[in-house]
């Protein structure tokens, strides 16, 4: 717009009055489109025990894991039932969330709040993109692809989803490498992007603690407080969701290591008591890195794991089938992305074979991932500080995805190709006479050459997810039982750990066949309350999105410019420039007549508090509270700490 010329006029000056009153009132006195941001590290947090809900839900826990013990038929009996229900009443929650959330995702990235970073304005990327690539990679991997990554492919082989291909045919060999990258790969990681996208934004954005309670607390109106019922109850369906989740991953990764010492030792079999065996003694070492502190240890263990995982992989594609996996991976890969909204279609309306079919598979995966949600989503959250999210979504949905479609390509086109050769596997070329799940690695190593030298590190590998899995998410359900902290009383943790330790033994006391049935049936009936929590999770993220200060200054933008340009062509025609001038607040120009900048929800989010609450002077030029000096920490001794 043309600037003015002349002395002030009674109109600006009142208008200068009234921007002047506007500001004021801001808190800090700083407009909501130049707010930088607030990390939770900034803030004043009060961390401790919640005790009500450690007590509920731990009691809840305690009390299932004995009536497992006790019971287990009637749990089997039960949880059977409560699984039949859902698949037929609910299973749709499920297939629903798993194309909703990556379709959500992917328009999330490529609008205007693409760009707002997960941090303060300027802040960069914590890791660089290599560091982040490996981090993301070690959180696809674990014990989940080991034993599925031979036995899922092979069973989608000989029995593939009615309709979708010829069991056993060659069209079968691409086929079922595409249906398993499919459980594990986008979709999958779409649920997990969710959480770790509002996680990240709500605490390095907004300034709120790393809770699931938090993300949502603005749609109930309590943006600080973690001790409300509804946020209490947040938080105690991650825990539950995060306890079962990962207890499954450990049930059947104790199954693979109990079988793989069969092996290794020729002790012959020993059924579960062996695996609840190594139950017990690996959750004795997962307490012993909780209560000591040691993980730093730990995580160097995560990654010599994550080096012997490539060095697997790298064996079965030397020592199997190289020319045929080398041009199965683009194949598969292009099979895989054209392929997705077919298998995404498919649901229990298609008839009772149909039916069977997703409850075992396909909506048992959906559900297993939303109880990983909470676990995996936080650990995203916290390697993703600084990046945008455009960054965050794309390579969140597609880094990890690739690598695993990659792993199941190398793993489960290896078996299919030993099945294929030689028929080793399955005897009678049907589903029904293939190697228990748990065996069936070790099936395909000892078809290959030096197989035998590779079981014993299979095995440790195992046994160190099973370690490094269990400490990771005790953690992360220790920090929710104490309000976010991010240093949570070690005991705490390693109840946790007990916890799911116990869900595992339950598992495994159904016996046999039945444990991975009851698996299948206690992780779909616990994570379908925190489904629910993920889609209240994009309502809260979209709305605070659109208050963002980065928003808002792209609102400003568009209206200003609009504006400007209606009125120079009004003015002058075709020759005019643009200058930024004030107007007044009646001006049909100024974009304040557009845009109430003192509105509630722009405003309140960025004060500052005390532990308690209460509202606090802050000065973002030099980034201090103005109630201490300078050098000042968070006081000790006396459970204040700044986050």
């Amino acid at each position: 717009m043309s600037p003015h010329s002349g002395n002030a006029t009674p109109g600006r000056n009142r208008a200068r009055a009234k921007e002047f009153l506007r500001e004021v009132n801001y808190p800090h006195s700083m407009h909501p489109a130049l707010v930088p941001g607030v990390s939770i590290e900034d803030q004043r947090v009060r961390y401790g025990v919640d005790r009500r809900l450690f007590v509920v839900v731990g009691s809840l826990i305690v009390a299932f894991i004995v009536w497992g013990i006790a019971a287990p038929t009637v749990v089997l009996d039960t949880s059977s039932a409560a699984l039949g229900w859902v698949m037929t009443n609910l299973g749709w929650v499920f297939n629903s969330l798993a194309a909703v959330l990556m379709v959500f995702l992917i328009v999330l990235a490529c609008t205007r709040y693409g760009r707002i970073p997960l941090g303060l304005d300027g802040d960069k990327a914590e890791y660089s993109t290599a560091s982040w690539t490996a981090m993301l990679f070690a959180a696809g991997i674990g014990i989940g692809i080991i034993f599925f990554g031979t036995y899922e492919p092979l069973s989608h082989y000989l029995s593939p989803l009615p309709g979708a291909y010829e069991a056993a045919s060659d069209e079968a060999l691409r086929g079922a490498l595409v249906t398993s990258a499919f459980h594990w790969g986008i979709n999958a990681w779409a649920i997990y992007a969710v959480v770790g996208l509002s996680v990240a934004y709500a605490s390095y954005r907004r300034g709120r603690v790393p809770l699931m309670s938090s993300v949502l607390a603005p749609l109930f109106g309590d943006r600080g407080r973690t001790t409300s019922l509804p946020s209490r109850i947040i938080d105690g369906l991650a825990i539950i969701a995060t306890l079962f989740g990962t207890a499954a991953s450990l049930g059947i990764g104790a199954m693979q290591i109990a079988h793989g010492t069969e092996i290794v030792t020729g002790i012959g079999t020993t059924g579960n008591t062996l695996a609840m065996m190594i139950i017990v003694l690996l959750t004795i070492g997962t307490i012993i890195s909780a209560v000591s502190g040691i993980a730093k240890g730990i995580r160097m263990l995560s990654n010599i794991n994550m080096i012997l995982a490539v060095g697997l992989a790298i064996f079965v594609f030397v020592a199997g089938p190289t020319a045929l996996l080398a041009n199965l991976i683009p194949g598969v890969i292009t099979d895989y992305i054209g392929s997705l909204p077919s298998m995404l279609s498919a649901n229990m309306a298609d008839g009772a074979a149909t039916e069977e079919f997703l409850s075992s598979w396909t909506t048992f995966y959906w559900a297993w991932w939303v109880s990983w949600a909470p676990f995996v989503g936080v650990f995203v959250a916290k390697i993703s500080r600084g990046r945008t999210i455009r960054q965050f979504v794309l390579g969140v949905l597609f880094i990890p995805s690739t690598i695993i479609v990659v792993a199941f390509v190398v793993l489960g086109g290896t078996a299919i190709w030993v099945q294929r050769t030689s028929g080793t596997l399955a005897p009678d070329g049907t589903a029904a006479s293939l190697p228990a799940p748990e065996s069936s690695i070790f099936s395909v190593l000892a078809e290959l050459p030096g197989g035998a030298i590779v079981a014993p590190i299979v095995v440790l590998m195992l046994a160190v997810f099973f370690i490094t899995s269990a400490d990771s998410a005790s953690l992360v359900n220790s920090q929710f039982s104490q309000r976010g902290n991010p240093e949570p009383n070690r005991l705490i943790t390693a109840f946790w750990a007990v916890c799911m330790a116990g869900i595992a033994v339950v598992i495994l006391m159904f016996g046999g066949a039945n444990a991975l049935q009851g698996l299948q049936n206690l992780v779909v009936v616990a994570a379908l309350p925190f489904a629910v929590v993920l889609v209240v999770m994009c309502v809260a993220m979209v709305r605070e999105l659109r208050t963002d200060p980065l928003a808002i200054r792209d609102q400003y933008a568009r209206i200003a410019v609009t504006e400007a340009v209606r009125h120079g062509v009004d003015e002058y025609g075709d020759d005019f420039a643009l200058a930024v001038e004030q107007t007044d607040v009646e001006s049909s120009y100024s974009v304040a007549a557009h845009f109430d900048s003192t509105a509630q929800e722009l405003t309140e989010w960025y004060q500052r508090t005390d532990e308690d609450g209460n509202p606090v002077g802050y000065d973002y030029a030099t980034g201090e509270y103005l109630d201490e000096d300078p050098g000042d920490g968070p006081a000790e001794g006396d459970g204040k700490d700044k986050a």
